[in-house]
Formats: C-alpha cells, structure tokens, sequence
C-alpha cells in the first residue's frame, strides 16, 4: 500500500461551547441575593495548518474525523468555565480545500498558513449577564453555541522548485536518483511511478538547494482526465520551473519535437498558464539513442552523466530567477482579510413555512428556559433588533404562518415575534 495519499476527505466537528448557569448569591446575613451565573466557555476550533514536516494526506485516509474538545460549564458565583484549545491538524504544504460543490475555500500553500476549518461554539451567558433594572432576578441564561461541522475534501499539490514533465519510462525517475538522494522505484516498463518523488539537490559550492518533483509520467489526453492524467498534472500547478524530458530512445516511436508538441499541449489544455512557467526541454537517455536520432539542444545520459551537470546549472539559474520575481511581488502585494458580516436570511420550506438561518438568529433563541416569560421577552426584542420581523414580511409570510428557528417553532404574529 502506498505511503503517499495525495486526496482525501475530512470531516471537522468544532467543540459546543459550555452553558451559562443559573445561579444567586446565598450567603449568609444576605436575604436577596442577586444572580451570580457564571458563563461557560467556549468550544475549540479546529485549524489546518500547513506544516513542511507532514509529506501527504494519508493521516485522513483511514481516520478522517477531527472533533474539538467542548468549553466548559458555567457555575455560581460567577466562575466562568474554561474555554477549550483549539485542534491544530497539521497538513502538507500545497494543500488546497474544497467543498463537496467544489468550491475552493482556502490554499495553504506556505508552511504556518492556517485556516479555521470548524469554528468551535461560543459560551452561553450565565444569568448574570441579563440582570437590569427591569429584570431584578433573571431566571434564565444561554445554552452554549453548537460547535461548527462539514465534510471537505482536501486536495495536494506538491511545492517544488523544479517539476520533471515527460511521458511514460523516459528517465525521470533516474534522473532525480542522479541528482538528489531520492531513492525512486527504476524499472524498465511504463508507469514505475505511479506517485510524485520529491528530491533536494544541493549545489555545495554555491550553498544552494531546490526541491525537485518527479511527475507521473503523462499520456496524451491526461488534460481530459484520460488515465490519471488530472492528480498527475495537479502536481505541477505549483513548481517555479519545469523541465520537459523528451526521450532520444523513441518513446513508443515518437520524435523528441513530437514529444515536446505533445506535453506541450497536455500542460496548455490543463492550465494554459503553464505554457508561460519558466521551462527548460532536455533530451535523455543519450547512452540508448540509435545513431541516427539526433537532437538540436540540451542532451543528457542519466547513467554516464553526460550534460547532467550543465541541466543542474540551468535548473538552478530559472529557480533563482523564479525565486526573485515570486519576493518582488510579495513586497508589492498586500492582502487584507476582513471578518464576514454575520447576517440572517429566510428561506420558505413549505406553503405556510418559514425557516429562519444565521447565527445571529439562532444565537437570539438558546436561551435555557424560554416558557419563562422574561426569557421569552428578551428573546422577542433580540429578533426584532436582528430584523427577522422586516425579513419574514419581505419573504411574505402571513399571520399564523409556521417560523423555524433553529429548534424552536412559532406562529408569525403581524405585529411582531
């Protein structure tokens, strides 16, 4: 089984927050202690994070829930529970995150970029929070907020320096075993590699290292999805340079200049953005060519070293380059993340039927009792204030109408809540 899982899916679960308590000051001499609930904490959330020492997904594929651990209660005297910590989940770097719609949400592509999977659930206020001058003695407080769950599906694609492109059985892999301390599956048929092999080759002298990935060999149609084509090709989304290896030993009786036309337009049909990556065409297993194949540019033998060294400077010329511009732009680019506005919407579900959506909504409602009257009036003026009332009228109910909230169910009143 292989030790390299490049997509999986996870499901997150964010910890409940802990309920605020109702609870008044006993003590003695004292007749009419006031409430004194202390609120409770807040659940833990759940953040991947990308780190360079986890290489794949495999950690998800056989375990793919992650749960955050529950905020704690609140007591008397105002003790608020303790909140929990929230789950770091370690993932590659050049991991991206989706949806089941396929939505991208977020690109870790960096080591220590996060992102909140799971948001965990906020307290609930102890019965402390809603004494007032009008409410003496509240006999109510908030349960505490369910913490956030989904399904994702989480995608690798590697971050490399340098790719190795090239079809089927032209070298690749040795070639990556010449210049790094990759140790690569080398069988003469197609298809040895069936994951990427990453390698670092290091220049000494120069005090320079850059990462390398061996792609899957491509197949015509791979950008069409033929093959494995798509996980193959994802991998080279990220890498700074590519290096086209054509086959001087025929590869299935297809010229060098075929070759390249071919991988060419595969990389094009794929993600045409490619064509513009930094690119560098060698021809390989010269020790192999017959004496009539010739090739005007770059050749190398994997197994006698021939032009091996001469590839290496060239790889590390376009990677230093690459390097440079990436820093110049990241001087000049600013990006600024600004929290999303909490906001209710409602949906019909049915012909006198009304479901309320939103936190803020649902937050308004989680109160511990609300056949108590107080519980019930605070609960009101909460929705009115959010504009559930205006919302409800603009989606058309009617008097008597069903409304859902969460788990609570009431009938729309014209005149409010």
């Amino acid at each position: 089984m292989s030790n390299f899982v490049d997509e999986c899916n996870l499901n997150v679960e964010g910890g409940n927050g802990g309920a605020g308590c109702v609870s008044f000051r006993r003590e003695a001499h004292v007749s009419k202690g006031g409430p004194d609930g202390g609120d409770g904490g807040n659940g833990g959330s759940i953040w991947l994070v990308a780190d360079h020492n986890t290489a794949s997904l495999i950690s998800f594929r056989d375990h793919p829930h992650r749960k955050g651990s529950h905020g704690k209660h609140g007591t008397g005297a105002k003790k608020h529970g303790a909140s929990a910590d929230d789950l770091i989940v370690p993932v590659p770097e050049g991991t991206s995150v989706y949806d089941f719609d396929g939505n991208l949400l977020a690109d870790l592509a960096n080591h220590g970029d996060r992102w909140r999977a799971a948001a965990g659930g906020e307290g609930g206020k102890g019965n402390a929070r809603f004494l007032s001058n009008k409410r003496r003695a509240p006999a109510f407080a908030e349960q505490g907020e369910e913490g956030e769950e989904r399904w994702l599906r989480l995608e690798l694609k590697l971050v490399a320096d340098v790719a190795l492109v090239g079809f089927p059985n032209v070298g690749k892999s040795t070639l990556i075993s010449r210049i790094s301390r990759a140790k690569p599956k080398i069988a003469n048929y197609p298809f040895t590699t069936l994951v990427p092999n990453l390698g670092v080759v290091r220049i000494e002298e120069e005090n320079f290292e850059m990462v390398v990935a061996d792609i899957p060999g491509l197949i015509e149609g791979a950008a069409d999805g033929k093959g494995l084509g798509h996980q193959f090709l994802r991998h080279v989304e990220r890498a700074r340079v590519l290096v086209l290896l054509l086959d001087l030993a025929s590869w299935e009786g297809v010229d060098p200049v075929e070759q390249e036309r071919a991988l060419l337009h595969e990389l094009g049909e794929y993600q045409p953005d490619l064509l513009d990556r930094p690119r560098i065409v060698v021809a390989s297993r010269a020790d192999i060519a017959g004496p009539d194949v010739s090739y005007d540019g770059l050749v190398i033998s994997s197994v006698d070293g021939t032009g091996i060294n001469e590839l290496v400077g060239q790889m590390a010329d376009a990677v230093r380059t690459a390097r440079a511009a990436e820093a110049e732009d990241a001087a000049t680019e600013f990006v600024i993340h600004r929290p999303l506005a909490e906001t209710i919407s409602v949906e019909r579900i049915g012909e006198n039927a009304y479901e309320v959506l939103g936190r803020p909504a649902l937050k308004a409602v989680r109160l511990s009792d609300l056949t108590d009257p107080a519980a019930l009036e605070h609960a009101h003026r909460r929705l009115e204030s959010l504009g559930v009332n205006k919302a409800l009228r603009k989606a058309g109910a009617k008097e008597g109408d069903l409304v859902h909230i969460g788990d609570l169910a009431f009938e729309y009143e014209e005149e409010g809540v």
